[in-house]
């Protein structure tokens, strides 16, 4: 693969959902702030539909799979209740991710090599309908392999420790952290599967990890979601795309 691939730029849309649910209602609609995003060139869109339903609804789901024409990505913890949902579905990709009800967004990668058979099983379903499997992990090479070793196409990897490393001004664990992401994103294409990265990125910090020639898509969503307030979602994702295309050469 060629570091001038396309990278893919997928559009998370849960925090305009966070914002409609803070007061109750229809407004902010997540499906009008996905249309937009299409719009303005996002090739997929990313909800998380969470068991305590904080911010996507169940309804949220059923219409932007009605609507949409870019792939939907549905994010979901590995629970009975969330394969059901995905099956009745069949979006064309599901994320596999940690899910805790205390903490306010997703805090790391899945523990994927201490429960390999357990999520070898429940992806094995998602596989068999059509969905491509993702699995949210840390740039940790055990994590790879046993995602590897489940069945998953794809591993989105956790940038976040990244970015707050960045954000946080500790430029010397921003740097390893960016190194891990860049060697780990080279063993899982080496294995053939598909990489994606994801959490945390904004302008500041998008363009060394769009540069990684392994990675075919970056999924971001919170600092988009809070750029459209002042800029419009349309400029927002634009300049988004610009850096990336700009770190691609």
């Amino acid at each position: 693969m060629s570091a001038s691939a396309k990278l893919r730029l997928g559009v998370n849309i849960d925090h305009v959902a966070t914002v409609r649910n803070a007061r109750g209602g229809d407004t902010p609609d997540p499906l009008r702030a996905a249309k937009l995003a299409e719009e303005a060139g996002a090739d997929g869109i990313t909800a998380h539909l969470r068991e305590d339903r904080r911010h996507i609804s169940d309804s949220d789901i059923e219409r932007l799979m009605e609507t949409l024409t870019v792939p939907l990505n549905f994010e979901m913890a590995a629970t009975q209740e969330m394969q059901d949902i995905a099956l009745r579905h069949k979006p064309h990709a599901v994320c596999i991710v940690p899910e805790k009800r205390e903490e306010r967004t997703t805090e790391g990668g899945l523990e994927v090599a201490r429960e390999e058979n357990r999520l070898a099983h429940f992806i094995a379903p998602l596989r068999d309908a059509g969905c491509r499997v993702s699995i949210f992990i840390a740039a940790d090479i055990r994590q790879i392999d046993a995602a590897h070793r489940i069945g998953a196409q794809v591993i989105e990897l956790h940038s976040g420790a990244y970015c707050d490393a960045h954000h946080e001004g500790r430029f010397e664990d921003r740097d390893r952290e960016l190194e891990a992401m860049r060697a780990m994103s080279a063993h899982a294409h080496s294995l053939g599967l598909e990489v994606h990265v994801g959490h945390g990125l904004t302008y500041e910090t998008v363009q060394p990890v769009a540069a990684f020639p392994e990675v075919r898509e970056l999924n971001i969503g919170h600092f988009l979601i809070g750029e459209a307030i002042f800029r419009g979602i349309g400029p927002a994702i634009a300049e988004m795309r610009r850096l990336m295309d700009e770190a691609r050469g």
